[in-house]
């Protein structure tokens, strides 16, 4: 069966989300402003969970219509073969979101689409009431520009739960963007990485599991896995797969934080992700950092605080000033510095090579690099 798909991600990341499809082996990858799309079989939805770095979930694209009004929608979802994908006794709740189109009330296209399969699933399944009692099949709508796209959530959570991470700290950093900070760094597993404002281990730990190849999803479920479609031999087959192309390796990770409990936390998501041996967690301001005696090649890799979520704009341009102080001491060091602040090279005190747009959340950042 040829399938569409839809991988949403951060703003920034579409790019990097694409190759890692390609790499995949996965065909017709195209991007678009927040997302990437592909097609693929029922193996891929299996492959693409278990494996995919910088994507937030896989959505299964059902079809699109025009949207102009409440009917136009209700025909156009009623003639999409939903019948394919969900079961006379499937669960299947909606919801989405709706830009620059006539149809705005999100609370009314619910119904309207809810209704618009409620019809065609007892038409094809040639039943009278859907009792909804067996798997989920998540249902999204998104409306733009009165085009309407339908699809059904493979995922369930999204991506960047890992499941090591139960606690974060105040300001979590999303691991799809810090698996994506690690690959623009260009990490291969040779330098010595540091996080010298490690929170709770995200950027280490992410690290970490690119070093030796371990794919992100093998600790967790998702929904298509409860789906009678496609078949459980999939799944057992890609995370099987995915483990034969794990290595070992002489990583040298570290972290550190001058909180304490941050600290502990970081070690016991480093234990829960299975890399804990690879990582050294210290307690550590980051404005004494200094690793001046080791003898090798380094690379920082961190998210200092904002002055947005944790601490006053000014602490932070202070705290930019004396890290910046500190890291130069590091001769040759490459770094990766994601920030909002608008001011931060200033206060940092040097003029990053490049930058790079990206989006923590909601907050627009800037991954300042330096190499």
């Amino acid at each position: 069966m040829d399938l569409l798909f839809c991988v949403p991600c951060l703003f920034g990341l579409e790019g990097l989300c694409a190759d890692e499809l390609k790499r995949l082996k996965i065909e017709n990858v195209k991007t678009e402003n927040g997302r990437v799309n592909f097609s693929g079989g029922r193996s891929d939805i299996a492959k693409v969970n278990i494996n995919l770095r910088t994507g937030e979930r896989v959505l299964l694209t059902v079809g699109d219509t025009k949207a102009e009004s409440f009917d136009e929608l209700f025909e156009g979802v009623r003639a999409m073969p939903w019948e394919r994908y969900i079961t006379a006794d499937g669960a299947f709740p909606v919801k989405g979101h709706s830009l620059g189109s006539k149809l705005f009330s999100i609370p009314d296209c619910q119904k309207i689409i809810k209704k618009a399969i409620v019809e065609k699933l007892k038409e094809k399944h040639k039943i009278e009431t859907l009792p909804e009692t067996a798997e989920k099949y998540q249902i999204q709508f998104a409306i733009m520009n009165d085009i309407a796209v339908l699809y059904i959530d493979t995922s369930g959570a999204g991506l960047h739960k890992r499941g090591y991470r139960p606690v974060g700290n105040d300001a979590p950093l999303r691991e799809t963007l810090a698996a994506a900070m690690v690959k623009l760094s260009r990490y291969r597993g040779k330098e010595l990485v540091c996080d010298p404002f490690c929170g709770s281990g995200t950027i280490a730990i992410e690290a970490a599991l690119a070093a030796i190849n371990r794919a992100p999803g093998l600790n967790r479920e998702f929904s298509a896995e409860k789906w009678p479609w496609p078949e459980k031999k999939i799944w057992s087959d890609a995370k099987d797969e995915a483990k034969s192309r794990e290595f070992k390796g002489d990583y040298q990770i570290w972290g550190g934080d001058i909180d304490p409990k941050c600290i502990e936390i970081s070690k016991d998501n480093a234990k829960r992700a299975g890399v804990s041996e690879y990582i050294t967690f210290e307690i550590s301001d980051a404005t004494g950092f200094d690793k001046t005696a080791v003898n090798r090649d380094g690379l920082i890799v961190t998210n200092p605080p904002y002055g947005e979520r944790v601490m006053q704009q000014n602490e932070a341009e202070e705290l930019y000033r004396k890290f910046g102080a500190a890291v130069r001491k590091q001769k040759d060091w490459k770094m990766y510095i994601l920030s909002s602040h608008t001011e931060f090279e200033r206060t940092f005190g040097k003029t990053a090579v490049k930058k790079r747009k990206l989006y923590n959340g909601m907050i627009k950042c800037d991954l300042f690099m330096y190499y």
